[in-house]
C-alpha cells in the first residue's frame, strides 16, 4: 500500500470504533470535511457529528489505540468502512449540502483516485470494484448536470450526448466483474451501481426501465435503508406507476427539505400547483447549494404561475 492517504484511512478505521464513527473520523481528520459536510453525508445533525468525533478521540486516547497501518490479514475486516469513507467523500463532492457550486470537482476526483487505488490493491474483492463502478457511472453523467450558465439540469432534461461513454462503459464492466465474484446477495454498492447502470443504458429518460430500477431500490432499502434511498424509491415508483402511488409511499417517510422537494414535483404532476409551490417553499428552509436553491426558486415561480386562473377568453364573450 503505497498511497499515504489510503494507508491512513485504513489506520483510522479501527475495529474498536463503531463503523459510523470510523467514517466520520476519517472524513474529518484525513479528508478535511467539516462537521456540517459529514452530517450531510451521514444523514445526521451537525451537533451529533461533533459529539461523535469528540467521543471517538476520547476513546482513542483512553484505550491507547495505536495509529498504525494494519497488517495484511486485517485489511479485509476494515475494508467495508474504508469503502464507506471513499463513497462518503465522493457523495460530499457530488451532492454537497451547501455552497456556491453544485459539486466539488476536487473531492470527487480524490474519491475516484482512492477508489482506483483500493481496487488495484484488492482486485479480487467485489466491494472495491463495486464502489469504483458506482463512482465512475455517476461521474460519467456529471457533464450534463449543469447547463452553460451553471444552472441545474434535471435528469429528464439532460443531454445524454454529453455523457462520457468510455467512463460509463468501464463502470459497467467493473460492476459486472464485481457481481461475478460475489457469492451472496448483492451489497449496497452493487445495487446502487446497478441502478446507475440502468440510467446510463437508457437512450432517453422515457426509455428508462423504471420497473427494474424500482425492483433494485426495493432490494436496496431492504438491506441498507436510508432516507435518500427511500426518496429515490418514491421517484422510481412514480415513474413506474403514477404520482398517486409515489405520494402514498412518500407519506410513509419522515419529512425533510428534500422530502418537500420531491412532494412538490409529485403534486405538480397532479395539477396541484398551489400545494406544490408551498412544498418548494418548505424545501428552501434547509441547506442547499446556490444552484440547487435557484433551481427550486425557479420551479416555485413556475408553479405559482400555473396556479393562477387563466384569463377569460375574450373571443367567447
Amino acid at each position: 500500500m503505497h498511497d499515504d492517504l489510503l494507508r491512513l484511512i485504513f489506520t483510522c478505521c479501527h475495529p474498536t470504533l463503531s463503523p459510523p464513527t470510523r467514517v466520520a473520523l476519517a472524513l474529518r481528520t484525513l479528508c478535511g470535511l467539516s462537521p456540517a459536510q459529514i452530517a450531510g453525508v451521514l444523514l445526521t445533525t451537525e451537533a451529533a457529528t461533533a459529539k461523535r468525533l469528540t467521543r471517538a478521540r476520547q476513546k482513542i486516547a483512553a484505550a491507547h489505540i495505536p495509529y498504525r497501518v494494519p497488517p495484511e490479514n486485517e485489511l479485509a475486516d476494515r475494508l467495508p468502512t474504508v469503502c464507506a469513507v471513499i463513497h462518503s467523500l465522493y457523495t460530499a463532492g457530488h451532492a454537497p449540502v451547501d455552497g456556491r457550486t453544485a459539486y466539488d470537482v476536487d473531492a470527487c476526483a480524490e474519491a475516484v483516485r482512492l477508489a482506483e487505488l483500493l481496487h488495484d490493491l484488492l482486485p479480487d474483492q467485489p466491494m472495491p470494484s463495486a464502489v469504483l463502478a458506482l463512482l465512475l457511472l455517476t461521474e460519467g453523467r456529471r457533464p450534463s448536470r449543469l447547463d452553460e450558465q451553471g444552472d441545474v439540469v434535471t435528469l429528464d432534461q439532460q443531454d445524454r450526448g454529453r455523457w462520457d461513454a468510455a467512463v460509463i462503459a468501464r463502470g459497467v464492466a467493473l460492476l459486472n466483474g464485481s457481481l461475478r465474484r460475489s457469492h451472496r446477495q448483492a451489497d449496497a454498492y452493487q445495487l446502487q451501481a446497478a441502478i446507475a447502470a440502468e440510467h446510463a443504458r437508457a437512450a432517453s429518460y422515457h426509455d428508462t426501465d423504471w420497473t427494474e430500477i424500482l425492483r433494485l431500490y426495493d432490494l436496496l432499502v431492504s438491506i441498507a435503508p436510508s432516507h435518500t434511498a427511500g426518496l429515490a424509491r418514491v421517484v422510481a415508483a412514480t415513474e413506474a406507476a403514477d404520482a398517486a402511488t409515489g405520494l402514498a409511499m412518500l407519506a410513509e417517510l419522515p419529512p425533510n427539505p428534500r422530502w418537500h422537494g420531491v412532494r412538490a414535483e409529485l403534486l405538480a404532476r397532479e395539477g396541484r400547483y398551489t400545494e406544490a409551490a408551498r412544498e418548494l417553499a418548505e424545501s428552501l428552509d434547509g441547506p442547499a447549494t446556490e444552484p440547487e436553491r435557484q433551481h427550486r426558486e425557479r420551479r416555485r415561480e413556475a408553479f405559482l404561475q400555473l396556479a393562477m386562473p387563466s384569463p377569460p377568453d375574450e373571443s367567447e364573450s
